[in-house]
């Protein structure tokens, strides 16, 4: 990095002999690089550097240890941990969840518009749907569930459940919900959680031809659907016990949302009846 300034000084009069002694090294490595200032090792930076750019775009979560495992197996990039973090530290690539001391968090862009301003309700199945992620530790560690929630029964069309909060989280569970009900033009409204700005889940609705929408940063009223069903699942399934595996958790989660929530749990919104039966009555056709 000292070359360039040798470089300078040289074309003010002070000879490279002299600023090369001060500095610490020869002036024959100072000619080599002049004679080839970027080296092989700078272009394979620069290589590197762009694909972990591209790499956290996909997933904002991804830090320098999920990026260096993603260079090697999507990019055929074989390199140590340690040069990724040096290259990601020098260009500011750093997880979205990396917590930075003495400084507050600002709030993230929107990718989409709000379109749903705080009206939750739907006339018709697959027109509007919610989106949000919770979270609960067990004994190995925190488990994550992603839920996507159908405006019109309350039905959860479409769940994921993993030990790590990225963006194929929020994908998985998107996949899983237009896999059952097949939607067409449906709103699919969020926070601005990274999972939900990253450019996997970005191309995943494009690819459905579904529409992003978006509530403000630090309102939880705008995604208010989401967070009551998050509230029946602390108290139904988090909050009974103290679970010691994930799996034992999982398990727990999805038994109770397709054998209670959607089976069992009469709700009166939907005049009581259970999400199922309000879908039958209403002739709500999704896959079986």
């Amino acid at each position: 990095m000292m070359f360039p300034l040798v470089r300078d000084l040289a074309a003010e009069g002070i000879p490279v002999v002299v600023t090369c002694r001060v500095l610490g090294f020869s002036k024959q490595a100072f000619y080599k690089w002049r004679a080839d200032p970027v080296t092989q090792r700078d272009w394979d930076d620069a290589h590197l550097v762009d694909a972990a750019r591209d790499i956290h775009h996909d997933d904002p979560v991804f830090g320098y240890r999920f990026i260096c495992d993603e260079l090697a197996a999507e990019h055929g990039i074989e390199t140590s941990e340690n040069r990724v973090h040096r290259l990601c530290r020098a260009h500011g690539i750093y997880s979205v969840l990396a917590k930075k001391r003495g400084r507050w968090a600002r709030p993230k862009e929107p990718v989409h518009d709000d379109l749903v301003r705080r009206e939750f309700g739907a006339t018709a199945a697959n027109q509007l749907w919610f989106a949000d992620i919770t979270e609960h530790p067990t004994g190995e560690g925190k488990l994550y569930l992603c839920a996507i929630k159908d405006a019109f029964s309350g039905r959860i069309v479409g769940y994921s459940i993993d030990s790590r909060m990225k963006a194929s989280l929020a994908v998985a569970a998107l996949n899983n919900a237009i896999a059952l009900r097949d939607p067409i033009a449906t709103i699919v409204h969020s926070d601005r959680g990274s999972q939900f700005r990253s450019g996997k889940f970005v191309r995943a609705l494009r690819s459905a031809n579904l529409v992003g929408s978006m509530g403000r940063t630090g309102a939880c009223a705008d995604n208010a659907a989401m967070e009551s069903f998050f509230a029946l699942v602390q108290r139904n399934v988090f909050d009974r016990q103290r679970w010691r595996t994930r799996e034992e958790l999982r398990l727990a989660v999805v038994l109770w949302i397709e054998g209670t929530y959607h089976r069992r749990r009469r709700q009166r919104a939907l005049g009581k009846l259970t999400p199922v039966e309000f879908e039958a009555v209403n002739e709500v056709a999704y896959a079986a």
